[in-house]
């Protein structure tokens, strides 16, 4: 797995900078007068962002599973990404939110070592405001090529074996 650069306010992160698993810090949202608002998701919201070496992203966040059922629970969507200079254009292919689909979702990022933050405009209603999602690199897990073919067919077998 490649090192992520710690970056400058100058320096100009690579796409292999991106390229991972990151988890959801923080998700608020920032007023006209930059007044910090909780986000969509309420205060401790969950999420994943996975960047593929191949250009596909993938996002998948949610509010809490104790929190408050009412308002969004559930934000996300997968397409392809690009990185030019110190802005993230996700181009959306998939998603559940109406009007996103085929749509390009430009992020200002700031990255830090493991630390990554995003940011974006969404001008709904009542007032235009500034998304801010900090996400924290997630490190690898047991590889997938480390288990065998043979390994997933007995984990499948015990399972139907189960049934």
């Amino acid at each position: 797995m490649n090192e992520p650069a710690t970056e400058s306010a100058g320096a100009t992160p690579a796409p292999a900078d991106l390229v991972g698993v990151w988890r959801l810090v923080s998700f608020h949202d920032l007023g006209p007068a930059g007044e910090r608002r909780e986000g969509p998701l309420g205060p401790a919201p969950r999420g994943l962002l996975i960047y593929t070496a191949d250009g596909h992203v993938s996002v998948s966040m949610s509010r809490a599973p104790d929190a408050p059922r009412d308002g969004t629970r559930f934000m996300g969507y997968a397409g392809t990404w690009q990185l030019t200079g110190h802005q993230v254009v996700h181009t959306v292919a998939v998603t559940p939110r109406a009007g996103w689909a085929d749509t390009r979702q430009v992020r200002d990022l700031q990255l830090a070592g493991d630390r990554l933050t995003l940011h974006g405009t969404d001008t709904g209603p009542p007032v235009p405001q500034r998304r801010v999602l900090t996400w924290q690199r997630v490190r690898p897990v047991q590889a997938a090529a480390s288990v065998s073919f043979t390994d997933r067919s007995r984990h499948h077998e015990r399972l139907s074996a189960d049934d």
